[in-house]
């Protein structure tokens, strides 16, 4: 689904990611894990389309998509959640599901004004799927609450769910976990097993929980200063001495990582 070729990115005298090179299976969760300062978000923001790398190519089922815009990602079905939610606060759970799909008739103020009958129909088909989403996030009793008042776990639901409103050939999934108590991180995980399982979803996980990692991800791809240090099982990473050096700074800490 994705390849990521000999990517490199530079801010200044900093070289954040350092040739990097890894490929996303179509219908994988394919885990990303490592240090704090790694590179890792800083190459899923080269993916996206918010950073042009320094030298090295990604390719979208082969087509070569370095460089692109977010929205031009967007529409080729390349798609991001953020580590803190970027939801829209002041408008409803249901609103922010229905502004997704791009290309709207509404969204011409002449078709507006002069084929409503055009819009109100989009408008139904848009709120139908949006509906099933809601059902499917077990989050309908929130459709008509203000974004900005729901809890992180919610809010990660959400940014799940407006992923959802489109046709997503892959979802990079950047610290889904982080501010999420663990009943609702359990959650999470199943409805992205379930999508995985009965949508064939394609995601690449960005996560600092390893438990969350090795009850999703095969394989986990493991970056240590903006270069791939390994890649495999969670059993394989947890018993790699390079992968405790990066991580501890020391193997001989080998069995406290393990606990």
């Amino acid at each position: 689904m994705i390849s990521i070729q000999n990517v490199s990115k530079s801010f200044g005298g900093i070289r954040a990611v350092d040739d990097c090179s890894f490929d996303v299976a179509k219908g994988s969760i394919t885990g990303l894990i490592g240090p704090n300062g790694a590179g890792k978000t800083t190459l899923f923001n080269i993916v996206a389309g918010v950073f042009a790398p320094t030298s090295g190519q990604v390719l979208l089922e082969g087509r070569d998509i370095t460089g692109k815009k977010p929205h031009e990602l967007f529409a080729l079905g390349l798609v991001r959640t953020f580590q803190i939610a970027q939801e829209y606060s002041e408008m409803t759970v249901l609103e922010n599901l229905c502004v997704v799909p791009p290309g709207q008739s509404g969204e011409s103020l002449f078709t507006a004004c002069f084929s409503w009958n055009k819009v109100k129909g989009e408008e139904v088909g848009v709120r139908k799927r949006a509906e099933e989403v809601l059902a499917f996030l077990r989050l309908s009793d929130l459709r008509y609450e203000k974004a900005g008042n729901l809890s992180g776990g919610q809010k990660k639901l959400l940014e799940l769910g407006r992923t959802m409103m489109i046709e997503a050939k892959i979802v990079l999934l950047d610290e889904l976990g982080a501010g999420v108590n663990r009943t609702l991180l359990a959650t999470l995980a199943t409805d992205i097993e379930r999508l995985n399982r009965e949508h064939g979803y394609t995601f690449c996980v960005i996560e600092h929980d390893m438990d969350l990692i090795a009850r999703l991800c095969d394989p986990i791809i493991v970056m240590a200063e903006g270069s791939v240090l390994t890649t495999g099982t969670m059993a394989e990473i947890r018993a790699n001495d390079q992968v405790i050096e990066a991580y501890l700074g020391h193997s001989d800490k080998k069995q406290a990582a393990r606990r």
